[in-house]
């Protein structure tokens, strides 16, 4: 057997703080759970390995997954087909932020605004003005079977290990908990056991939501609903700077129960920032925010061959 290493160039970019190594899929990464459980560590991934270069940003160690991505740009508009392989080693259905990410990446190689993401929860459309990526998020599910729940009728503002939550999927499921405040919640103790909870076959995030003011009065966003966001991302296994499926569940769940005063747009500010979602009747969410590249470097992985 014969252990050959090659550096892989990767980039590293963030929406709103979700942060991701990006790599070409064209690049050879033989084990690519490997490859996302070595450099998304927080102390001992990307950004600690590069801390000897003085081109590279390493304020933030690791990042929230790898988006392995291919680029199809024969297609009128573009298509990127976004694999995302969170830090677990596992493969994400869906992510938001993920694919703002995956579309503004595209629209650097073929300054394209208008592009289609290929995941493995459907193809979305994505739209790029500058660091401004919006991305359509396909309709919220809350039916037992798209969620999953191990059971036959729709989970709504029940408890579930302690919180009273609303199952929802947005490309991944969620439990979402309307609380007073979410900074009065110490997540890391009550999520976990809501993330592993039997009715979850397949497991959720856990996010939290609490009304925050509107805008100044005689702004734009003073009739716009606003909520601040934290979530427990099944497959980080931790909380995260930000989270774009959470924001958009965020949003449904509260136009469910008839918290949005009858408007489809809201303001959701998870910690990295804001976010825009809209949740229109019977239609496909958007999910509006920056997706901003950080830097570019070379990682090493590890073809064998005999």
């Amino acid at each position: 057997m014969t252990v050959l290493r090659h550096q892989v160039p990767i980039e590293k970019y963030h929406g709103t703080g979700n942060d991701f190594i990006v790599v070409d899929a064209a690049e050879s990464v033989p084990d690519r759970p490997a490859f996302a459980t070595t450099y998304c560590d927080r102390e001992t991934g990307v950004g600690h390995v590069d801390s000897a270069r003085t081109d590279v940003d390493s304020a933030r160690t690791g990042a929230d997954g790898v988006l392995f991505l291919s680029l199809e740009a024969r297609y009128s508009p573009p298509r990127v087909v976004m694999t995302l392989v969170q830090p677990d080693g596992s493969i994400a259905a869906m992510c938001g932020n993920g694919a703002r990410v995956a579309a503004a990446w595209a629209a650097e190689r073929t300054g394209a605004t208008e592009l289609m993401i290929d995941t493995p929860a459907g193809t979305r459309r994505a739209m790029v003005e500058g660091d401004d990526v919006t991305i359509e998020m396909g309709v919220p599910a809350f039916a037992p079977r798209a969620v999953p729940l191990s059971r036959e009728t729709e989970l709504v503002e029940e408890d579930v290990e302690g919180l009273t939550v609303t199952a929802v999927n947005t490309g991944v499921p969620h439990a979402v908990a309307l609380v007073d405040d979410v900074d009065s919640v110490t997540l890391g103790s009550v999520a976990p056991a809501v993330r592993c909870a039997g009715v979850f076959p397949e497991g959720a995030n856990v996010t939290l939501a609490s009304r925050a003011d509107s805008g100044p009065p005689g702004t734009t966003d003073d009739e716009v609903p606003r909520f601040r966001q934290r979530t427990y991302e099944r497959g980080v296994e931790g909380e995260t700077r930000s989270c774009g499926t959470g924001a958009v569940a965020v949003a449904a769940v509260a136009k469910r129960l008839d918290r949005l005063g009858g408007h489809d747009a809201v303001t959701v500010t998870p910690p990295g920032g804001d976010l825009r979602i809209t949740v229109p009747d019977g239609g496909a969410a958007t999910l509006s925010g920056p997706a901003v590249r950080e830097f570019e470097s070379e990682l090493e992985t590890v073809v064998r061959s005999a």
